[in-house]
């Protein structure tokens, strides 16, 4: 039987509570580049490796870094200039973007968080989509999750007003489901790993089987419009760290099991079902991610229509070469 006791402790393990935005920290830091980031995937590889570090000291620019639990708050301190740059997965930019936030989308991870599932109790009596008509499902509003159990409903031929939706961080939605208090909860790594280790957790559906959703890096506009250097350094960073992930895969484990106190056996299993890869922002990336925008405002989640492409970041142009 699932203990709450150890999910809990598991899931608070895996997250800390979003820093406090003091006055220093809106004002910025000159020459430094300030990373928002979550327990799992390429930037907490890259920060243990020094990667990011190391491409930014021909520049003179320092790397500072903020742990976030989830993506909305990562969002909401690149929009008041906490952080200059940050990674999550596909809704939290587009509420971010809904709200006025000035953000960039700058790179991108097709099919990068693939780990992302909807679970239930063992003994639950639901075994298809379908069954989520009239229950209560937990999920981060406006996060990877929230889309996830969007399209779940598409997949199942149910309407939103299907589910009773209970919108929860993933801590808070640990303990209530671990206490029966819904019925599904939709989460990713490494709390669906650390979850699914428990015998007491099933998987009802999982995002491969469902959609391959996309992560995105984001930059703060105005740093980004004015450091473009800096982010593409990165960004190189990035997808030097990307292509050593995919071939070592048992190093990256141990790597973020180190660096986030996430159990190395969950982590195994979340680093198994991720997918390393990052690229620009491609006509497909783009066009999905507007069809991720169009769906929450179809249901009303976000007020007005907005347009991705107006926040996707044009990279200046290498200098001509001279000869």
């Amino acid at each position: 039987m699932l203990s709450r006791r150890t999910l809990l402790a598991g899931a608070l393990a895996a997250g800390l509570p979003v820093p406090i935005l003091t006055r220093k920290a809106l004002a910025g830091e000159a020459g430094t580049f300030r990373i928002g980031y979550q327990k799992n995937g390429i930037l907490v590889v890259a920060k243990q490796q020094g990667s990011i570090e190391r491409a930014l000291k021909p520049l003179g620019v320092a790397v500072r870094w903020t742990e976030f639990s989830f993506g909305p708050p990562v969002l909401e301190a690149l929009g008041v200039g906490a952080i200059d740059f940050g990674q999550t997965g596909a809704p939290p930019p587009v509420f971010a973007q809904a709200a006025g936030n000035t953000l960039l989308y700058v790179a991108a991870q097709d099919a990068g968080g693939s780990g992302e599932a909807i679970l239930v109790p063992q003994g639950s009596p639901l075994t298809t989509l379908a069954d989520l008509k009239g229950k209560r499902v937990a999920f981060a509003k406006g996060s990877s999750a929230h889309y996830l159990v969007v399209r779940a409903l598409e997949k199942a031929g149910l309407a939103y007003t299907d589910i009773e939706p209970v919108t929860l961080a993933p801590a808070d939605a640990a303990a209530a489901f671990a206490r029966g208090a819904v019925d599904a909860w939709a989460i990713w790594d490494p709390y669906f790993a650390i979850a699914e280790r428990q015998p007491g957790t099933r998987i009802l559906a999982s995002a491969v089987e469902i959609e391959k959703p996309t992560n995105f890096f984001l930059g703060n506009r105005d740093f980004t419009n004015a450091n473009a250097p800096v982010v593409q350094a990165a960004i190189g960073a990035l997808a030097e760290v990307a292509a050593w992930c995919e071939a070592h895969r048992p190093e990256v484990a141990a790597l973020l099991a180190k660096g986030t106190g996430v159990p190395l056996d969950a982590t195994r299993r979340a680093v198994d079902r991720s997918v390393y890869v990052i690229a620009p922002l491609t006509e497909a990336v783009i066009a999905g991610q507007q069809r991720v925008a169009d769906r929450f405002q179809a249901l009303g989640l976000i007020a007005n229509p907005i347009r991705i492409r107006e926040a996707v970041w044009t990279p200046p142009a290498p200098p001509a070469s001279k000869g």
